[in-house]
């Protein structure tokens, strides 16, 4: 039998590659006939450039700077003229000093350094993931490190560590410094996220808080990206702050859909294009997935429900391997989700669970493999 498991990261405890790796001893270890696949997959957030790397892309070490301007060694990948910048491995909340959040002054400009970078290495066709940010500065920063100019009201230029914080202070933008190769370059946005940079559900209002922003602070920052909205909205001539995806990474997506010209697609299609995996699937008789937490949010375009569509059109059955899961049995069976194991039910202390999850998802995955040996195929749940 052919398995072909593609989970995402556990948050805080294992990336996808390991979550793979576990899941697949476990199944080796009680059946080890099978034949196993493992493919590490990402929606967009930390991991995107790990996943593509497992996919056969080249890792291109880059330091730049990160969310509050310190030093960060990074990469990104590469395959010919392809290239796969994380803004979370450059400017991500998991790379702020001490987990100390800065929701006023973190900053998208490493990611831009990021962008820069492969811009100068020759590539011509960017995918961007955006998840995971630790500012909300409209990509601000990101446009500032691609060579645009940020003015003041008496036409000074503003720093690069202008963050969400120094919006409300923007007076222009000149975007004719920006990197000449964006001109023959397309870029694609690879986010799950669907909000509008302004209004009640915008960059500030939504998430905001989940970066350290108090209630005074989001006002300010919501404050701060309109007046923004506004200054790009002059510069490139048509507003995009209602576009969906625009809110994305505290607003780097509109900075990206104004200003780049991007193409926003759901992070997970685009990391499983990148994998071919679609070619992965033939004769395969199940797929395991998994993350951390099935939750309401994964019905939004998280990985493991990409994944789980992506082999409902190949009509093969998938079981997520998940921490906790909060979905209704309805919902996982129109997510396309047969069967899920969680590891709360092995290990209810999340802080063990958290810390033992390796041995726990290996102990899920001979716990697959007995169900699928101790069943007559007619007769399995997947």
């Amino acid at each position: 039998m052919r398995i072909v498991i593609a989970p995402d990261k556990f948050k805080g405890s294992l990336s996808a590659m390991q979550v793979a790796a576990a899941i697949a001893a476990g199944l080796r270890a009680s059946w080890p006939t099978a034949e196993l696949v493992t493919i590490p997959v990402a929606d967009g957030g930390d991991g995107t450039v790990d996943a593509a790397v497992a996919a056969g892309f080249a890792r291109m070490p880059v330091t730049v700077a990160g969310p509050t301007g310190e030093p960060v060694h990074t990469s990104y990948a590469r395959r010919d003229e392809t290239a796969v910048v994380e803004l979370a491995c450059a400017c991500g909340l998991m790379l702020l000093a001490g987990g100390r959040r800065e929701p006023l002054t973190a900053s998208s400009f490493g990611a831009g350094q990021v962008l820069a970078a492969a811009l100068e290495a020759g590539a011509r066709r960017i995918i961007f993931g955006v998840g995971g940010s630790a500012s909300t500065d409209g990509g601000a920063g990101l446009l500032q490190a691609l060579g645009a100019r940020v003015l003041d009201s008496r036409g000074g230029v503003l720093g690069r560590g202008l963050g969400g914080g120094g919006l409300r202070g923007v007076a222009s933008v000149d975007l004719r410094g920006l990197h000449p190769a964006l001109r023959s370059c397309s870029v694609i946005l690879a986010t799950d996220v669907a909000n509008p940079l302004t209004g009640p559900d915008g960059a500030a209002e939504v998430y905001g808080p989940q970066k350290g922003a108090s209630p005074a602070q989001v006002g300010e920052l919501a404050s701060g990206l309109r007046r923004w909205a506004a200054v790009v909205a002059e510069a490139v001539g048509a507003d995009w702050s209602q576009a969906p995806g625009a809110g994305a990474a505290g607003g780097v997506g509109f900075a990206a859909l104004a200003v780049l010209g991007a193409e926003p697609r759901a992070g997970i299609d685009l990391v499983l294009d990148l994998a071919d995996f679609d070619a992965a699937l033939a004769d395969a008789a199940l797929v395991i997935t998994g993350e951390g937490s099935l939750d309401e949010q994964s019905l939004s375009g998280k990985a493991p429900v990409g994944v789980a569509r992506a082999a409902a059109r190949h009509g093969i059955p998938v079981a997520a391997v998940v921490g906790r899961s909060t979905l209704t049995g309805a919902q996982l069976a129109a997510a396309g989700i047969s069967a899920v194991y969680t590891l709360s039910d092995l290990e209810p202390d999340p802080a063990r669970s958290n810390t033992e999850a390796s041995a726990l998802l290996e102990r899920v995955g001979r716990e697959i493999a007995r169900d699928l040996l101790g069943v007559p195929a007619d007769q399995r749940a997947f």
